[in-house]
């Protein structure tokens, strides 16, 4: 009688383990899908970047700092080998392209610019999706972290070594205005 009480609570106790660490699994996998949906937006950012900055060059031909520093920062961030890196690379190319648009308010023919117009309005588009990419990446990995973090999963977590993953953060540079001296 005691072995069969014994496997029942061998069996329940494997099966909770089995569910606890698949469960860590989806989440680890939900917030790496995530984190590569906030790329795909990326990419589309990166893809109109060009186009914008060659419409910019033709009416701000000595404006040539801020557009090298759009670039620069497209560029830092495709080669990015990290999250962190990336995460630095965005923030720069975030606040670029702020910029970059301000510097429009400068050329009333440039503002007039039915291509500029168009790239400036997809991009903002994409601006907004990256937002909200980067808002489901957080919800995603708060999920996460708490089943890494909460008891009873956290005694699976730690014995499978599932970390804790970080959450976009602004900036502190994000949280200033921004400044455009011409």
């Amino acid at each position: 009688m005691i072995w069969i009480i014994l496997l029942v609570v061998i069996v329940i106790l494997v099966v909770w383990i089995a569910g606890t660490y698949n469960n860590l699994v989806g989440a680890k996998n939900k917030v790496t899908d995530q984190w590569s949906q906030i790329d795909v937006v990326l990419k589309r950012r990166f893809d109109l970047i060009p186009n914008l900055v060659e419409t910019v060059k033709g009416y701000a031909k000595h404006e040539s700092e801020t557009l090298e520093s759009v670039i620069k920062a497209r560029n830092t961030y495709t080669s990015a080998k990290s999250n962190d890196d990336k995460l630095k690379a965005d923030n720069e190319l975030a606040s670029g392209l702020t910029k970059l648009f301000a510097l429009a308010e400068s050329y009333p023919d440039l503002k007039a610019n039915e291509n500029f117009n168009n790239l400036q309005k997809e991009l903002t588009e994409t601006e907004d999706k990256i937002q909200y990419a980067r808002q489901f990446y957080n919800d995603t990995a708060l999920k996460y972290n708490n089943l890494c973090q909460q008891f009873p999963s956290v005694i699976i977590a730690n014995m499978f070594h599932f970390e804790k993953v970080e959450f976009f953060k602004a900036t502190d540079a994000e949280k200033e205005n921004v400044h455009v001296k011409f």
